[in-house]
């Protein structure tokens, strides 16, 4: 048979098996919205007095229906071109989308991102909160930092002088993509985001001590968890690092780590391979340090080789029936890309939807309380009542794989974070506390859940929820499961190959 049949009979095959499988589906959906992909990102500012329509109440667009998705997906299988061609779904991403990577700088960048060298008391690295043993963030709602010990869900607080003050207030977030071009804003609340007004191109906490040099967000992002006396540097008085956090002073704390590690031969010899700009010791600055670690986590971040990219390359194959209604559901009646749009399903914006808030809080306070125990998310960077609570819309690439989910970690399961989206206001509500991970500590207990405790806070979370309830059937519930779950990257599943044995500096790597 030749090519043009294969692709003929490809798409015929799925045709028929995805329309008996939709059938009831294609006659209670007929004529649910579908919200085409985005190719531009909202900047923060743009965000700040946006308020997303609850998905109740959006109707009268003239998208297709289900049906019409599908014949235009199976159009597009007959002609053998990349189902994205159907226009509905988004481009599969490639070479272009991405950043390019220095592969010296991204070996560099491997031994840094797993060396504790760059955290006040040399006692925990990047790759302790970032692991690639639990697909590159902890495996807890939220991190437990500098002064403990293990590494994903068995850490724990450490004992005595040692032990944490608390917890790190919000999840780590895993690295899948974000050496892509589009990811120009990092952190669950926006802080960090490209600004070519700024002298080093960033706005970042640091403001115009920002160091020059940095070739990309992502390098600006990793300047400052070692700026932070709970995740890297460590309590003020116990070293030099964490006196110069205590005092604010991010260029004196960056200069501290730099000469750590320039005073290494090893280290020195390779910033010298990977960087054009360095001939000596001395000519290592902190934003080379960054720029490596930038281009490792670019380099093992990548994922688009998920069933769904080679879905949308043509590969009529590559995902189950099951997964493709799924996929028709979070492009259609689900209202899913809304949000998550794009190639790496989000749209870069900030959302309130209602999510619990766990943990000690940001230092914030909703009205009437003082104790700074909430978490306002975007309000408080932009200082407008109207953006409390919204946080980053999250890539979707390898969802099954990263949770404990939300910026809180509040959910421990994929299922338990889907049905939050579908009906915000019950989960909150209903909100299970013992699916949160978070290892046991009397002290940092009462910290876990003051906010949710407190049914007025709670209301204060709910008032600015902007997210609609959605029906699904439980086959339809199902079948989005099986379409999230179609976003893994294989290759990301079992990334210890991207773990160096030993770091120059000695210390250990392992736990």
């Amino acid at each position: 048979m030749s090519t043009k049949k294969n692709r003929i009979q490809s798409g015929l095959t799925l045709l028929s098996a995805v329309g008996a499988g939709c059938a009831l589906l294609f006659v209670s959906t007929a004529n649910a919205n579908v919200v085409p992909a985005k190719d531009q990102k909202s900047t923060k500012s743009a965000t700040q007095n946006q308020k997303a329509a609850p998905r109740s109440q959006s109707p009268g667009n003239t998208s297709p229906t289900q049906g019409d998705m599908l014949r235009q997906m199976i159009r597009s299988l007959e002609m053998g071109e990349a189902v994205a061609n159907a226009g509905w779904l988004p481009n599969a991403p490639t070479d272009a989308d991405y950043r390019p990577v220095v592969p010296e700088q991204a070996e560099l960048g491997k031994l840094l991102f797993h060396d504790k060298i760059l955290s006040g008391n040399m006692n925990i690295s990047c790759a302790t909160c970032h692991n690639m043993t639990t697909d590159t963030s902890d495996g807890l709602s939220l991190p437990i930092g500098e002064g403990a010990m293990g590494l994903g869900p068995v850490r724990d607080t450490g004992y005595g002088d040692d032990a944490v003050h608390e917890r790190v207030p919000r999840n780590a977030p895993h690295v899948f993509n974000i050496g892509a071009f589009e990811f120009d804003t990092m952190m669950h609340d926006g802080r960090i985001a490209e600004n070519p007004h700024h002298p080093a191109g960033f706005d970042t906490p640091a403001g115009d001590d920002l160091l020059p040099g940095l070739d990309s967000v992502v390098a600006a992002q990793a300047c400052f968890p070692v700026t932070s006396a709970t995740e890297m540097a460590g309590q003020p008085g116990e070293n030099p690092v964490a006196d110069a956090a205590d005092a604010g002073d991010f260029q004196l704390l960056w200069s501290i780590l730099t000469k750590r590690v320039a005073s290494n031969n090893e280290y020195f010899e390779l910033f010298a391979e990977a960087f054009d700009d360095i001939n000596h010791p001395m000519d290592i600055t902190y934003a080379h340090i960054a720029n490596a670690i930038a281009a490792y986590e670019f380099d093992v971040g990548r994922a688009d080789n998920s069933p769904f990219d080679r879905f949308m390359r043509g590969d009529s194959g590559a995902m189950s029936m099951n997964a493709v209604q799924g996929m028709m559901l979070f492009y259609g009646q689900a209202g899913c890309a809304d949000c998550h749009s794009g190639p790496f399903q989000t749209n870069h914006e900030f959302r309130a939807i209602g999510m619990p808030q766990i943990g000690p809080g940001k230092g914030h306070n909703q009205p009437g309380y003082s104790d700074g125990r909430d978490d306002l998310g975007l309000g408080a960077e932009t200082g407008n009542p109207a953006d409390n609570f919204k946080f980053r819309v999250p890539s979707l690439r390898n969802v099954a794989l990263t949770g404990p989910w939300t910026h809180s970690g509040a959910y421990g399961t994929l299922e338990a974070v889907v049905r939050h989206h579908l009906n915000p206001v019950e989960s909150l509500l209903n909100y299970d506390p013992d699916q949160a991970v978070l290892p046991y500590r009397d002290d940092l207990a009462e910290q876990d859940f003051v906010v949710m405790n407190d049914k007025n806070r709670v209301l204060g979370i709910l008032a600015a929820n902007e997210l609609g309830a959605t029906h699904l059937t439980d086959d339809e519930f199902d079948a989005l499961m099986a379409f999230l779950h179609a976003l893994t990257d294989p290759n990301s599943i079992d990334l210890r190959h991207a773990i160096p044995m030993s770091v120059p500096s000695g210390l250990p790597v392992f736990d």
